[in-house]
């Protein structure tokens, strides 16, 4: 399904969609200590969007076990919580989250390490995955191509030095999870097709402290890094505007 300019209607669901998605994390964020396993995280999310009108859109998804995607150090995404995968001081931990209101989706991820940074680098790597993302969005606007977009977060990626994973895309969003066009981290300015205002899309950079490749584990979800190197992952629901952009998923 290609990403439909929305209408003013949409964009306010998906403005409230995001908005307890924002809150959500925020939340998460918060609570996540060395000692917590992944399930407990996974409860927290579904104890706080409970009665709030939203509902948790990766649950069932494609047949997704849980309400959202959290990963471990080389996981790079789509890390199924578990009760048997306790957080250790230093951990990465990613936490990818949907949620549906109103019918209209918006998608979200943050990185984070557990307690104190024991490793520079570590922390560096999340700083700047999570800059590359506002460099794709601070170029969105009426018109741009998708290459822009893509251009300016492997700019900043590469020269941190990390691995740009490239099997895996920002896309479009809204009325389903995962709509057209995709959004690479990585990409030639001018390219691509053109983003119009009214249009809603998520960028989600994810990037590596080794090489770019990744293969999915035995359970046939959760994507990891080749080499196992460490990874972090950012993401936003951005609508396009006239002028510029909205971040629908930042509270």
């Amino acid at each position: 399904m290609y990403n439909k300019v929305k209408t003013p209607v949409e964009i306010k669901a998906m403005q409230e969609s995001g908005r307890l998605l924002a809150t959500v994390l925020a939340t998460l964020t918060k609570a996540v200590q060395p000692g917590m396993t992944t399930k407990d995280l996974a409860e927290i999310a579904k104890r706080e969007l409970r009665g709030t009108g939203g509902q948790p859109t990766f649950l069932g998804q494609y047949g997704f076990p849980d309400v959202i995607c959290i990963s471990l150090n080389d996981e790079v995404v789509h890390g199924i919580p578990s009760s048997k995968r306790e957080i250790k001081l230093g951990d990465i931990v990613s936490m990818d989250f949907g949620v549906t209101y109103d019918g209209m989706i918006t998608d979200s991820a943050v990185s984070i390490v557990a307690g104190d940074v024991p490793n520079q680098r570590v922390g560096k790597l999340v700083r700047d995955t999570e800059a590359s993302l506002y460099a794709g969005v601070a170029v969105l606007r009426d018109g741009v191509r998708v290459g822009d977009v893509s251009h300016a977060i492997q700019q900043v990626l590469e020269r941190g030095g990390y691995g740009v994973v490239r099997d895996m895309v920002g896309h479009g969003v809204g009325h389903q999870l995962h709509e057209e066009p995709d959004i690479p981290n990585y990409g030639k300015k001018g390219t691509g097709p053109i983003l119009s205002a009214g249009m809603t899309i998520a960028i989600e950079p994810m990037a590596t402290l080794g090489d770019f490749r990744v293969f999915i584990d035995i359970d046939g979800w959760t994507i990891r890094s080749n080499d196992r190197s460490l990874a972090a992952h950012f993401e936003h629901t951005v609508l396009i505007t006239e002028n510029g952009s909205e971040i629908l998923t930042k509270l």
